[in-house]
């Protein structure tokens, strides 16, 4: 029989900064809508994305990052997943909701209406292109977001629940 103390040590955990964000997955006939943003002086490519502003649902807040960096209105048609990233210049780890658009019909002209000036152009890029560009993808959930859309990653919309 051992004499192990019944309490256990005490740890001490800060809490984790985190930044709620939402990113747009929008795939059209094999392309990939990416916009390019110049972040700390270099060009880099991402989703449509941002933070979810407060009051806004996990949706509204995708659609609204969608109009704002690339003026497209469009619907989501499935949760793809939500990803948790530590950039290693960062205090805080980023919460990143990613919705899927899969556009039914051609999105037609559309440009950046972004308030905060941050997104210099929008691409429609082939999976192809997009790997030649991997060095310079904002984060490496742009990737993942992509590689789990072709593994067939589809959630339901309705499990994404708001009480604001």
């Amino acid at each position: 029989m051992s004499n192990h103390s019944a309490e256990q040590p005490t740890t001490s955990h800060a809490p984790m900064e985190a930044r709620l964000t939402v990113a747009a997955l929008v795939h059209w006939q094999g392309r990939f809508l990416v916009v390019e943003e110049e972040i700390k002086g270099q060009r880099r490519f991402n989703q449509p994305a941002g933070h979810v502003e407060p009051g806004e649902n996990l949706i509204d807040a995708a659609c609204r990052e969608l109009k704002e960096e690339t003026g497209l209105t469009a619907t989501p048609t499935a949760w793809l997943g939500t990803y948790l990233f530590k950039p290693a210049d960062s205090e805080a780890t980023f919460v990143r909701t990613a919705l899927v658009f899969d556009l039914e019909k051609a999105p037609g002209q559309h440009q950046p209406e972004d308030p905060d000036g941050d997104v210099l152009a929008c691409h429609w890029l082939t999976l192809e292109e997009i790997a030649e560009c991997k060095p310079a993808l904002r984060s490496p959930l742009v990737w993942q977001c992509i590689q789990d859309y072709l593994g067939g990653t589809r959630l339901p919309l309705s499990a994404l629940k708001a009480f604001i």
